[in-house]
């Protein structure tokens, strides 16, 4: 009897000292509506697309990285590849986002992709949904680093100023310095192609781990980010208000790394801030206006890094809108929307 104590105590122990991305939740799964096709090699982070005038034709795209063979897959509403408007041969493209009403010249108006290709310290510019090149093959980014550790982009999100309707982007990085973390450039046209110039640099960063995951929330004008192991941080996405850190919040609610970040928009500047709880294989949820916490969901997914939503119905199969998010099996998931908020 003594030595049967013995090992209950030592399994115990064990059971305790697991890494927390070994222990399951016990949230009750939110079932998705489908999966999609797998993608070759490790999914990342996906973006939807919303077809304003066909809404059933509207496309998500999904990074897919490998340093030799990485990929943008596209996707189409029932979860399978659309071979003609995915992109690979890339260098581990990590994080992508969309924006709509770039005005390309004084006849052209598009919606664009924009994705980072880390191992070329680079991103990439592409029209939606016609996917012709804007870039010249990349455009540099962290130009003024010195160290090429400093110079490899992840996390990219774009913001439009509701003024002066320039279009912005923010990116984020593999490795940076404590003040200074995240790049914000305007972009530039020239009638066919696109460049950016530096606007600033800001960001705290707590030194723990790393910033990957950024979210822009254009109606409000806020920034997110995700200090990995340390909170949800919050700017001014317009650079004329500062550079001062305006919110920390939400780290006590993640076992480790707090991950991807989607922006739920409703009328009224109503919403949630849905963010990938990654290691506890769940999403937490907070308050669009306050940042309080809401609630955590558990969607089916595991260690998941990005992800993103759309509040606006996409034909009869997503009436109440859309939720995507990786899962380490080469996936995305699609969720509708209402369900996840309303369990």
């Amino acid at each position: 009897m003594t030595y049967l104590k013995e090992s209950n105590i030592y399994w115990f122990i064990f059971l305790m000292a697991l890494p927390i991305s070994c222990k399951k939740n016990n949230l009750p799964v939110i079932a998705p509506i489908l999966r999609t096709e797998k993608t070759p090699h490790d999914t990342d982070d996906p973006a939807i697309w919303v077809n304003s005038s066909t809404p059933e034709e509207s496309i998500i795209f999904g990074t897919d990285k490998d340093v030799n063979n990485g990929g943008v897959y596209a996707f189409d509403l029932n979860g399978q590849i659309i071979d003609n408007k995915s992109i690979t041969g890339l260098s581990y493209p990590n994080n992508l986002d969309v924006s709509y009403g770039f005005e390309l010249n004084d006849s052209t108006v598009i919606d664009l992709l924009a994705f980072t290709e880390r191992e070329k310290n680079q991103i990439r510019l592409f029209s939606v949904p016609g996917m012709q090149m804007l870039d010249k093959g990349g455009i540099k980014v962290f130009k003024d680093e010195k160290e090429p550790a400093l110079r490899r982009p992840m996390g990219i999100a774009f913001y439009r100023d509701p003024t002066s309707l320039e279009t912005h982007i923010v990116i984020s990085r593999k490795e940076g310095p404590l003040k200074n973390y995240l790049y914000q450039y305007k972009l530039n046209t020239d009638g066919k192609e696109v460049s950016m110039t530096l606007i600033r640099r800001f960001g705290e960063f707590s030194g723990k781990k790393e910033i990957e995951a950024i979210a822009v929330d254009n109606e409000l004008g806020y920034i997110y980010y995700s200090d990995e192991d340390h909170c949800i941080r919050k700017y001014y996405a317009d650079p004329e208000k500062g550079n001062e850190e305006i919110g920390c919040f939400g780290g006590e609610y993640f076992n480790r790394d707090i991950e991807g970040i989607a922006i739920i928009e409703y009328s009224d500047n109503k919403g949630y801030i849905i963010v990938s709880n990654q290691q506890a294989h769940s999403f937490s949820i907070f308050d669009r206006n306050s940042n309080a916490y809401v609630k955590e969901v558990n969607l089916g997914t595991i260690e998941t890094d990005g992800c993103d939503a759309t509040t606006l119905p996409l034909g009869a199969k997503y009436p109440n809108g859309l939720f995507v998010s990786m899962t380490d099996s080469k996936e995305f998931l699609y969720h509708d929307l209402e369900k996840i908020l309303s369990h």
